[in-house]
């Protein structure tokens, strides 16, 4: 963790999934390629198989925040859905939310998009 601009909170790391709706299209994926937001490192896009998803890590006070800057790069990409944020168990550990109300998804079921 690193002391934040205004000396009294630390920022930290924090790695999630973003899951889309839909798979990107062929022109929506040249599209996130020309996005600013989309080039700084901290957001990948991962294709597979019928889906999409954009793995992330930001720097922030907290995971609320994280996300709300992760979330915001799609404003500048109309048409496209966050479905849901993950986070696996290594950043539940790293982040110290593993408990017994915040607990990994299950792995997703065979045959599933």
């Amino acid at each position: 963790m690193t002391p934040s601009s205004n000396g009294t909170r630390a920022t930290r790391d924090w790695s999630f999934t973003l899951h889309l709706q839909e798979k990107l299209t062929p022109e929506q994926a040249d599209t996130v390629d020309g996005l600013d937001g989309f080039c700084d490192g901290r957001i990948s896009r991962v294709e597979s198989p019928g889906r999409t998803r954009f793995s992330c890590l930001f720097e922030a006070e907290t995971l609320t925040a994280a996300v709300a800057d992760a979330l915001s790069r799609f404003e500048d990409f109309p048409g496209v859905l966050v479905r849901s944020v993950e986070l696996d168990g290594i950043a539940l550990d790293e982040n110290g939310m593993a408990t017994p109300a915040v607990v990994p998804a299950p792995p997703p079921l065979t045959g599933a998009p």
